[in-house]
């Protein structure tokens, strides 16, 4: 056994912790560059209490900051079988190129192929028909839409793509810690970054978050280089390893993608002594994927990089991201990332120091 725990760092037991309740945040706050920020130093094992507005002062005008600019999808949706009457929910996982869904479906019994659900809009009106069309073997299913004249579906309802309708009758999908899962109108805004652009997320990259304009032009302003990654969160993310060792979990793939204009930025933060700092879990995922051979070049595809103990970084020198679930993949690769012994005493701080935590909470900035 070594000294940041030895086996034990491969047992996902080793990543649990006691979190009280109240500490998971249900809401952001009202200004985004108010949340809090541990900030903590590796070399010198320091933890020091800062606030996101003070970013500008954290950071060196040779830094740059990596950012997922993925965008929220309204993923998630809510009906009732026609048949039965019964409530219904799904979350879409993907489109596929004839227009169709893949999702995953939640309800009391049991789902047979070419039955029709009634989808509500958001403001629970019953809007569209959506027939189950196959279930795959990983148990998703393959779906349509289809305009419901009963209804009073209009011509320019029936002319919709599966993408238009999704705009209209999805919700946006919260983590279940938040509210249960159930959206106000307020996450519309506040589940998105404000520098979101490329759509395909189920899940926001919460780190982003907690950026605004304003700070950006601070940031710039200092000579921060700001560079972009995208990374599409998927539904892993929200799913906690269940096996040990770790090596036995298997990692859902998400797609990702690097251009030249951030590996550009990258190199030239790198010679000119500057730091890589990754803003979120996603953001690393790209970073380190793309710079698994040692040299950054741009890339694209599906990833399912599982940082964890003993891997070697080589891109990202820095690491901002919110605090996260007991015994998931991402506490796993923050610890890898930060030291275990100092992410462990950084989270029992955060604790004590009541923190707010996971998807609205505050920040911590690992250099």
């Amino acid at each position: 056994m070594t000294e940041d725990g030895g086996s034990d760092l491969e047992r996902i037991e080793h990543y649990d912790f006691e979190l009280p309740k109240e500490l998971i945040a249900q809401s952001p706050l009202s200004q985004r560059e108010d949340a809090r920020l541990l900030s903590v130093g590796r070399a010198r094992k320091t933890l020091e209490h800062w606030h996101i507005r003070d970013l500008d002062r954290l950071l060196r005008p040779e830094d740059c900051l990596v950012l997922n600019d993925t965008k929220v999808i309204p993923a998630k949706l809510v009906g009732s079988r026609q048949q039965t009457g019964g409530r219904w929910q799904g979350l879409v996982i993907e489109t596929d190129p004839n227009g169709n869904w893949r999702l995953l479906a939640k309800t009391r019994g049991r789902i047979k192929v070419g039955e029709t659900v009634v989808l509500e809009d958001r403001q629970a009106k019953p809007r569209v028909n959506l027939v189950l069309q196959a279930r795959l073997d990983d148990g998703s299913w393959v779906a349509s839409i289809e305009t419901n004249e009963h209804l009073g579906s209009s011509q320019e309802d029936q002319d919709r793509s599966a993408q238009q309708w999704l705009d209209i009758v999805g919700r946006v999908p919260l983590p279940h810690y938040i509210r249960g899962g159930n959206m106000v109108d307020a996450d519309l805004n506040d589940y998105q970054t404000v520098f979101a652009k490329n759509a395909g997320a189920i899940a926001a990259p919460t780190a982003g978050l907690h950026f605004t304009k304003a700070l950006f032009q601070r940031l710039v302003e200092r000579g921060i280089k700001i560079a972009s990654v995208t990374l599409h969160v998927g539904i892993g993310t929200f799913r906690p390893v269940t096996v040990s060792p770790l090596d036995q979990h298997t990692m859902h793939s998400e797609y990702g993608s690097l251009a030249q204009p951030a590996v550009d930025a990258i190199r030239e933060t790198k010679e000119a002594g500057g730091r890589v700092i990754a803003v979120g879990t996603t953001s690393v995922r790209v970073l380190e994927t793309a710079g698994r051979a040692g040299d950054l070049q741009p890339w694209q595809g599906e990833t399912d990089l599982f940082i964890r103990p003993g891997f070697q970084f080589q891109v990202i020198d820095g690491l901002l991201t919110n605090f996260h679930l007991p015994r998931s993949t991402l506490v796993v690769l923050v610890r890898a990332f930060g030291g275990d012994i100092l992410m462990k005493d950084a989270y029992q701080e955060a604790i004590e120091e009541k923190y707010r935590f996971f998807s609205y909470g505050d920040a911590m900035l690992i250099t």
